[in-house]
Formats: C-alpha cells, sequence, structure tokens
C-alpha cells in the first residue's frame, strides 16, 4: 500500500557538504606528508557517494523509495532533497498521459468481422502499485551490459493489451449496426450508441487498471469499420436499406396526398367519380408521385366519360 513520505532536509545545504568533501583534497598541496595523501582520497569517495543521494522531484512526479528490496515510502512533495545514498529511487510519473491501441480485427455481436481502435487518457494514482504489481520490462545496456529496468515502457505494454482486451469484449456484446433488427433505434449498437459504448468502454478498461494504481479519465473508440473483406457487401446492403425505407416513406407521403386529392374533389363538389375512375386516378397520382423521373402528362381535350 502507498506511503507518502514527507522530506523536510534541504537538498542544497547537502550539496555545499558534498563539494566540500570532495574539493578537501585540493588542501593536500599544502601538506607535504605522505600518510593524509589517502585518507584524502577516502574523503572524496565520500563526497561523491553523499553526492549520490541528492535528488529533485518535479511538479506531478514521484519518488519511490527502496532500501535494500523493503518499500519504504513515496516522496510526493516538491523540490530538492537529499537521502541516505542506498535508497533506490524510482521515478513515478503522476502526469496525465494518453495511449492509443493498435487498430485491431475482431467479430461483433452478429459474427462479423470490424476493425476497431480506442484511446485511453489515463495517470498513476497508487505509486506502489504501479511499481511493484507490474511485471516490469529489463533491457540490457549494451555499453555497460547492465540490466535497466523501464517502467514507462511496462505502464505502455500492460495497458496497450488491457485495452485491446477489452475492446474484444465490448466487440463481442453489441453489433456494428442495427441492421439485423429493421433499423430499430432501441437497439444499442457500436456504429450509433457512441456516448453508451464509450461509457461501457471507460468502465471495462478502469476495472482492469485500477487492479495496478492506474486512473482511467476517459477512454473512447477512435477508429471503427467493417474489415475489407465485407466492407463492399456491408455498404451495399446499407445502401438497399437506406433505399428502401425512403421509399416507404415516398409511398406513405403520396397515400396521403391521393386521398387529400380526392376528399377535395368531392367536399368542394367539383367532380364526382365513380370506383373505376377513382381507381384510374388513384393509379396514375401514384405513378407520378412516387416515379424517379419527373411525369410527362398527356391532355385529355375530350370529355372524361
Amino acid at each position: 500500500m502507498e506511503k507518502e513520505i514527507q522530506l523536510r532536509n534541504n537538498g542544497f545545504f547537502q550539496l555545499l557538504i558534498s563539494l566540500v568533501l570532495l574539493f578537501v583534497p585540493l588542501c593536500a598541496f599544502f601538506y607535504k606528508e605522505i600518510w593524509i595523501i589517502p585518507v584524502y582520497v577516502v574523503i572524496s569517495i565520500l563526497g561523491v557517494i553523499w553526492m549520490s543521494g541528492l535528488f529533485i522531484v518535479q511538479p506531478n512526479q514521484t519518488k519511490v523509495l527502496v532500501f535494500f528490496g523493503k518499500y519504504c515510502g513515496t516522496v510526493k512533495g516538491n523540490g530538492f532533497f537529499w537521502l541516505n545514498p542506498f535508497y533506490v529511487k524510482k521515478l513515478v510519473s503522476l502526469r496525465i498521459r494518453n495511449l492509443e491501441s493498435d487498430v485491431i480485427k475482431v467479430n461483433d455481436q452478429q459474427g462479423n468481422p470490424i476493425l476497431i481502435s480506442a484511446i485511453v487518457v489515463w495517470k498513476v494514482v497508487d505509486t506502489y502499485k504501479a511499481v511493484f504489481d507490474i511485471e516490469t520490462l529489463e533491457e540490457v545496456d549494451p555499453k555497460s551490459g547492465l540490466k535497466k529496468t523501464k517502467y514507462e515502457e511496462s505502464y505502455q505494454k500492460f495497458i496497450k493489451i488491457q485495452t485491446e482486451s477489452a475492446l474484444r469484449k465490448l466487440a463481442h456484446t453489441y453489433p456494428y449496426d442495427n441492421i439485423e433488427q429493421d433499423g430499430d433505434t432501441e437497439i444499442i449498437c457500436l456504429r450509433s450508441g457512441i456516448d453508451e459504448i464509450n461509457t461501457a468502454l471507460a468502465t471495462e478498461v478502469k476495472d482492469r487498471l485500477s487492479l495496478v494504481g492506474i486512473e482511467v479519465i476517459e477512454a473512447r473508440i477512435s477508429n471503427l469499420s467493417y474489415a475489407p473483406e465485407i466492407a463492399g457487401a456491408m455498404l451495399r446492403r446499407q445502401q438497399a436499406t437506406a433505399i428502401i425505407a425512403a421509399r416507404q416513406k415516398i409511398v406513405e407521403g403520396a397515400v396521403g396526398m391521393v386521398k387529400l386529392a380526392l376528399d377535395e374533389l368531392k367536399d368542394k363538389h367539383i367532380i364526382e367519380l365513380d370506383d373505376e375512375k377513382k381507381a384510374s386516378m388513384v393509379s396514375n397520382l401514384l405513378v407520378v408521385l412516387c416515379a424517379d423521373e419527373s411525369a410527362r402528362p398527356v391532355i385529355n381535350a375530350g370529355s372524361i366519360y
């Protein structure tokens, strides 16, 4: 569990002490005794060790203190400090960062392959979990041959894997589009239910990353499309669905206009039509109103009968 440490020792005073220890050997030029030279060398080495205890904590950054494998606390206060040189001081940033996952191919609820990715805005809130609960990556320095721990890369890799896992679960839960439901707007889908989907994604990622002391501020889908192998077929399907929906609206409007025309002719006693002539008139009006092209009227100069 994270434990915050408040340091009050002045780093500038300790810096002065270390500088004094480092430059004491200059006094050897004023003394010719051979036996005192090793003493000055030891003092200089002590000055180097003393100076290694100095460290700076920037705003929104922390230092996690480890003393021979034991966690001692976290320094969150900003400033210039000195601490026992044998403490290992691990830098952990509390600043807000974001990560964009790779575009992955998954199947939606209906089994259609889709391409999806997400952006996650996050920050570290528990330095103990962030340092000790995540398996860290190590890299061997080619020059010195020493192992170097890469904490930032460890965060990025862990968040990336968990985000992709949450995306796969989310895609399996919702359909890409509501075509199968005949345009039912109450069905939440990936394409149209943006707010609900982003909320579900943020909740899923937050539950996974809270285990390692990382807070998710925001998570949203950044890329969403059909996979190339079915994109053409789905586009034609969407176009057909749009055409059918438009035709339905046109027919509904045309029927209303025909009914209005017949009612107006009857109420104003302009002309009396029998059933046969009404049927003919309805047919002609529907052709005119529902046709894709402009109708070409034929003027009848004779009697309607």
